[in-house]
């Protein structure tokens, strides 16, 4: 085993270490910035200076931002969209995309091509808006769910996984009788778990972050996310109206919040989720974004 000893090697190490930390710290920063910003008294933050540790810890933040029940809801609209959206953008894909990788299927090009043209093509946003009306999908939860069931991208992504599965496991099976969706749900699905998780990943991310469709398709709080609810929060004039009519713990609280470590507590509360459950896929979603980007 050769060692390496050269000076320029060493400095190398040493220079290319050092920006990857640089690196780390600014991508980490901003989140641990808006964490030590949430557990802070509000007046004592608005002194500035607080930009590595708590300078006066506090729960009351987000003791005054849960006490709202708007929030509360569009945690359960956001969580019950995130999980919804994802199971059945991932099997629809999915089958989708299966039907895809198969050699015989009748018509391929033609789909290929109107799914290539729906990645670069867009009617706009008014007979978008006019179609989810006469659908009837205008503030109602499925407007979350049924236009977000087909990502022609994530098609791609399933059919290069597939075609790598060995055709002799299908053929096996169809002698044995086993039909197209036995074969689809009891065979391809669970061989596909590294693809499945990146792919559930982007897909609940998406859902997780998503506020746009919220803004336009629903009316009122009812169907409001949490994204939604943030956005609303940022702004002043809003975030005062809160404050305001915030009841509960925020009584008690009144003099520690303000609407500027109200937001933050607002932003760590909406990102944990995602940061909680990524390392639990992030072996899955790494090899199946691997496979996804070398094979066609």
């Amino acid at each position: 085993m050769v060692k390496d000893n050269s000076w320029s090697d060493r400095i190398f190490n040493i220079f290319n270490g050092l920006i990857m930390a640089v690196l780390v710290i600014i991508t980490l920063y901003p989140f641990w910035y808006s964490v030590i910003g949430s557990f802070n008294e509000g007046l004592d933050y608005a002194r500035g200076g607080v930009f590595l540790w708590t300078r006066k810890f506090t729960w009351a933040n987000y003791s005054a931002l849960f006490s709202d029940t708007a929030l509360v809801r569009s945690f359960g609209i956001t969580l019950s969209r995130t999980v919804i959206g994802t199971i059945t953008h991932v099997i629809f894909t999915a089958l989708f995309a299966y039907a895809f990788s198969r050699k015989n299927l009748k018509f391929k090009g033609l789909y290929s091509t109107l799914g290539l043209m729906s990645m670069y093509l867009s009617g706009g946003l008014i007979p978008y808006f006019i179609l989810i009306n006469a659908l009837g999908l205008y503030n109602n939860f499925l407007v979350f769910i049924i236009p977000t069931l087909f990502s022609f991208w994530n098609v791609i992504l399933f059919r290069s996984y597939f075609a790598e599965l060995p055709e002799a496991l299908i053929e096996s099976a169809k002698i044995d009788g086993a039909g197209e969706y036995k074969i689809f749900f009891r065979i391809i699905m669970p061989l596909s778990k590294p693809v499945i998780a990146a792919i559930s990943l982007f897909t609940a991310v998406g859902h997780w972050n998503s506020y746009y469709d919220a803004m336009v398709f629903t009316l009122g709080d009812h169907l409001q996310t949490v994204q939604l609810y943030i956005l609303k929060l940022i702004q002043s004039t809003e975030a005062a109206l809160l404050l305001a009519n915030m009841s509960g713990s925020i009584g008690a609280a009144q003099s520690t919040v303000t609407t500027s470590t109200l937001q933050l507590a607002a932003m760590v509360a909406a990102s944990l989720l995602i940061v909680l459950v990524y390392p639990f896929v992030q072996k899955f979603f790494i090899k199946g974004m691997l496979i996804g980007s070398v094979k066609g």
